[in-house]
């Protein structure tokens, strides 16, 4: 499908004291399976190494906590959820989710491998099973009697490393009437707009419908409906049922089917396209910074996301093109990007330095991150956005992020 070359571990922290040892790169291929259309890439790096400790917090998003908040609302009256049900959250990350749950009473369990985030959950009031979710797992917490009235993830499918013991686990814990919703983004929107940045070793698996039908059919779990999202630069959000309920696809399920084969994503000349079309964007990208930068602008970034490794590695974006970057998230201040070195700082780097140019690396929240940076048009600054194509706009320009959000890359 694509092959990206070799780069770091996307989440990882380069402190100062640690510039100037070893850091191991990995490859970053990935390939397509013409069985069931399942895109992954090799796993190269064990799962420990990947997830034990993590340096994504959900909460530093603020459009990502509402839309979690406006899940949890649809989803407890869309099953009529109550104090007498049991919800399970698997990659509940530092509670943002599940924390809506709480004042409604409804008791909830998160289930994340990351000590750090799951010890920030806790301190939300959310219980955490610090544990890689497998068929053992969930064949523990049954024999406890905790079985879910509703089982969701949200963007954890990708990280699992063993999808088929994953999906093993989720129906043996799913309560007899229950439902499991799982969103992630969608393949053929990854193509369609060119996101190779979404491609890095935490994320071992690429999804399109078909191959979540195929995935989940195998173990007796049956997709019953599907919703088109905007998240992410355009994600699915799939509804799943026990199959011996007898419930059937809805004519969305089947529409969206219909919608990736006739977008050719069960033919291989998809990937081909897919992969000359990156090497565009990168070049296009390049071609922007060093302009950039040969008129004399200072350029700068905003957002350390796990995207960003990919991009700037893959493109080999360094402190030449990219003086700093800046991120809420605390964790990530004072370190540096993974294998380009490039320094994180707070967001009140930019009123201090009042650059020229700012990348919004973490393009999916771009109408968040435009926002906040609406008062950078007091000195003239440019905003750029690097996929699928790079796209410069004056700070301030509502129309400009307004036109890009209609195309789906806002969440």
């Amino acid at each position: 499908m694509v092959d990206l070359g070799s780069s770091p571990l996307c989440q990882t922290v380069i402190r100062p004291d640690r510039l100037d040892a070893m850091e191991p790169y990995y490859p970053l291929h990935v390939r397509v399976c013409t069985t069931c259309w399942l895109a992954q890439i090799p796993e190269v790096v064990s799962r420990d190494e990947l997830f034990v400790e993590y340096a994504y917090f959900s909460n530093y998003s603020d459009s990502w906590v509402e839309h979690a908040r406006k899940y949890v609302e649809m989803i407890t009256e869309r099953l009529d959820l109550g104090p007498d049900d049991f919800v399970v959250e698997l990659g509940s990350n530092d509670g943002y989710l599940l924390q809506h749950f709480l004042p409604k009473g409804i008791p909830v369990l998160g289930i994340d491998p990351s000590e750090n985030v799951a010890e920030a959950a806790s301190a939300r009031g959310v219980p955490v099973v610090a544990e890689f979710f497998g068929l053992e797992l969930a064949q523990r917490l049954v024999a406890e009697g905790r079985r879910p009235r509703l089982v969701l993830g949200k963007n954890v499918l990708a990280q699992v490393p063993d999808i088929n013991d994953f999906a093993a686990g989720v129906k043996a814990l799913l309560a007899t009437g229950g439902t499991s919703t799982f969103e992630f983004p969608h393949m053929a929107r990854l193509i369609e707009r060119l996101e190779y940045d979404t491609i890095y070793h935490e994320h071992l698996s690429y999804f399109s419908l078909h191959s979540i039908q195929a995935i989940f059919g195998s173990v007796g779990l049956r997709l019953v409906d599907v919703e088109e999202l905007q998240s992410h630069g355009g994600s699915l959000r799939v509804y799943l049922r026990h199959a011996e309920e007898g419930v059937g696809p809805s004519d969305r399920v089947m529409r969206v089917l219909a919608a990736e084969d006739a977008e050719g994503m069960r033919d291989p000349e998809t990937y081909t396209r897919f992969s000359e079309g990156v090497k565009q964007s990168k070049w296009a990208l390049l071609e922007l910074l060093i302009r950039f930068n040969r008129e004399g602008r200072q350029v700068v970034g905003y957002g350390a996301p796990g995207k960003s490794a990919t991009l700037l590695n893959y493109c080999g974006i360094r402190t030449d093109l990219l003086r700093y970057t800046v991120d809420r998230n605390v964790y990530k201040q004072g370190t540096y990007t993974p294998g380009t070195h490039i320094p994180i700082h707070s967001p009140d780097e930019i009123a201090e330095t009042r650059p020229d140019v700012i990348a919004i690396l973490p393009w999916n929240l771009e109408q968040e991150i435009a926002a906040q940076l609406a008062y950078t048009a007091e000195w003239g600054a440019t905003l750029v956005t690097p996929i699928p194509s790079p796209r410069s706009f004056a700070a301030g320009d509502v129309a400009a992020v307004s036109q890009r959000s209609v195309r789906g890359s806002g969440t």
